[in-house]
């Protein structure tokens, strides 16, 4: 039997919970699975002085592949994203978000079946920012005043949004790739183009350039941002693989995730070139934490996600039809599950038990 090395982060909040959840149901499986826990997030600044220690990356380095906890980001001030620096810093450029729905899930679509392709290294989100009030930032200020005809107010913060031809193309690319190995049907590119032109309009331009080595294969269209979000709601099957800009893929998956009953059942994975880190696109709740009461299906899924990147794709399906069949069963769920807060409803500990039982 084929052994692998991962690395475990139970991250902040209910991240330990969830974690410890997903990582004993893909034990339960059979798999061969060395950990290598790491401490990540609020627990490490006391011991390290830093969210993000050497050692989480060098562990990952080596292991390749992450099965991780959620992380908590400040709002407003403090440490920046954890979630961001471990993209940036193992160029884990594309995001993947799956959003589909399992029958027992309470949402009012019976349809969905998405996957989300967001890129990862650049736009708004690449944390190139100044502080308004900040010399540098008066310094830039005045530099793209003296360029632009259209003129920044003096008491701005600034954030630039870079898009580039190299990041766009990769991670259309990505996206036709994934969509051929799982006999996906269309992609759709995402974008403001219309409005953005020299951004936007760049990586709608690249993945058009992209698309056209697909031609025949993969369906291509695109769709502006505001629309799509119309359309998603109004009839979530007409799309199949969405890939977007890394702000608008933020948005949209939790858009989508809403879609299939929420967040507590939309697993994600951030992959690399040769290296890639599963999990939920959920937040670290802290004001859950402890209190065996949260839905650990994101994670479970997202521990599917990592089965089948490691190849094995048998015991992802096992693993993803016992997730499925507790759902729908209904009897051995978490509270967001329930339509009525009096409905009897299990912990966390509770539905990975279920989950593991039907594994046997």
């Amino acid at each position: 039997m084929k052994k692998y090395k991962v690395t475990l982060i139970p991250g902040d909040g209910i991240g330990p919970e969830v974690a410890y959840a997903a990582k004993d149901c893909v034990d339960a499986t059979g798999v061969n699975i060395d950990w290598e826990e790491v401490v990540c997030g609020e627990a490490a600044i006391k011991d390290f002085g830093t969210p993000l220690p050497e050692a989480v990356l060098d562990s990952i380095r080596k292991n390749k592949v992450a099965l991780k906890g959620p992380i908590t980001t400040p709002v407003g001030s403090g440490f920046r994203s954890v979630n961001v620096g471990l993209r940036q810093a193992l160029d884990l450029y594309a995001c993947l978000r799956p959003a589909k729905y399992y029958e027992g899930a309470q949402t009012r679509y019976r349809d969905v079946d998405l996957v989300i392709v967001r890129e990862n290294s650049e736009d708004l989100y690449a944390g190139i920012e100044f502080a308004e009030g900040a010399a540098d930032t008066k310094a830039i200020i005045t530099a793209i005043n003296e360029k632009s005809v259209k003129k920044i107010r003096g008491d701005s913060g600034v954030s630039i949004k870079p898009i580039s031809k190299f990041a766009s193309k990769r991670i259309v690319r990505f996206a036709f790739e994934y969509a051929l190995k799982n006999k996906r049907k269309k992609v759709t590119c995402v974008h403001k183009a219309n409005i953005m032109k020299f951004t936007d309009g760049l990586f709608l331009s690249c993945a058009r350039e992209v698309a056209s080595e697909y031609a025949g294969k993969i369906e291509f269209n695109d769709a502006i941002v505001d629309n799509l979000s119309m359309q998603l709601v109004k009839a979530p099957h007409n799309f199949d693989v969405l890939v977007l800009p890394n702000l608008y893929g933020d948005i949209i998956s939790d858009l989508c995730a809403g879609l299939i009953g929420g967040l507590g059942i939309a697993p994600g994975a951030n992959i690399g070139e040769g290296m890639a880190i599963f999990e939920p696109v959920h937040g670290s709740a802290p004001k859950y934490a402890g209190l065996n009461k949260v839905n650990p299906t994101a994670t479970i899924l997202s521990g599917v996600l990592m089965l089948k990147y490691l190849g094995e794709e048998k015991t992802a399906e096992r693993l993803e039809n016992a997730v499925r069949d507790v759902i729908k069963e209904g009897k051995f769920v978490t509270y967001d599950f329930r339509l009525r807060k009096d409905e009897p409803s299990v912990g966390t500990r509770e539905m990975a038990a279920a989950i593991i039982e039907k594994l046997k």
